[in-house]
């Protein structure tokens, strides 16, 4: 068969590899990850391969889609307009301040663009861990006009992150409370934790609590805080370090249960 194009796509942060005939329609595709060549149908499997041979790095199994799990049949049924995944880091702040930029302040930013940049640090860093097994979602809101700044599912577990914009500041944390420089301190671990709890409730899974400090030019914390685990925005990285906990199939069903706004609303 001639005409044959091979169109390279991300879906989901992995590559795959679409064999389309000349008017555009999808025969088949191959999935770099699993090393696997999908076949929509049995009748031009020579031609596929030849196709993508300067694609190939290795030995491929060849055969039709696999069947979707309960996960993927879930994401599909989920209605755009339900779908968190799409969020940006600071997904909330960004609406907000698009809807109101509020006054020009030259010598006393708006709060709001500092917890942005914050957000946007630590975002940027889980988005970064995809490849790993890993999923972030971003700015998942919560019943009463609360959110979650992030959320990261993953081998090594479920993580509520809450971020904190301490650019060149000296921060110490003393449970609940948190100090920036000279300014009051205030019970920001409690918050940090109820968060966690409230995914907890709403996925039926242990969801740690984690506070990232964004910019922070020293951390002082004379003893660790309960459950709560503290980082820089250096450091976020260390939290797919951690031991397997669940696996992929649980992650993917907790992913998609995380996704949909409606398991929020019930809270």
């Amino acid at each position: 068969m001639n005409g044959l194009r091979v169109v390279p796509t991300w879906r989901h942060g992995r590559e795959r590899l679409y064999v389309c005939l000349p008017d555009g329609r999808s025969i088949a595709w191959y999935d770099r990850e699993t090393a696997r060549v999908n076949l929509l149908g049995g009748d031009h499997e020579e031609d596929v391969l030849a196709a993508l041979g300067p694609f190939l790095t290795g030995p491929v199994s060849v055969g039709p889609p696999p069947v979707p799990t309960p996960a993927e049949l879930a994401r599909l049924a989920l209605h755009p307009d339900d779908d968190l995944a799409p969020n940006r880091p600071g997904e909330a702040l960004l609406i907000d301040l698009d809807r109101n930029p509020g006054p020009d302040r030259r010598l006393r930013p708006d709060p709001r663009r500092r917890a942005l940049t914050a957000e946007r640090t630590v975002g940027e860093a889980l988005d970064r861990m995809d490849g790993a097994g890993w999923h972030a979602l971003h700015s998942i809101p919560l019943p009463g006009g609360d959110r979650i700044h992030h959320l990261l599912i993953g081998p090594g577990g479920l993580y509520a992150v809450h971020t904190l914009y301490a650019h060149r500041q000296r921060v110490t944390v003393a449970d609940p409370r948190v100090g920036l420089g000279r300014h009051e301190t205030l019970p920001l671990l409690r918050r940090v934790r109820a968060g966690a709890d409230r995914a907890s409730y709403a996925l039926t899974a242990e969801v740690r609590p984690v506070l990232v400090l964004v910019g922070a030019s020293a951390v002082t914390i004379p003893a660790p805080p309960r459950e709560v685990r503290v980082l820089t925005d250096a450091d976020v990285e260390a939290l797919t370090r951690t031991g397997g906990v669940l696996k992929p199939a649980d992650v993917e069903a907790l992913h998609a249960m995380a996704r949909d706004r409606n398991t929020w609303a019930r809270l």
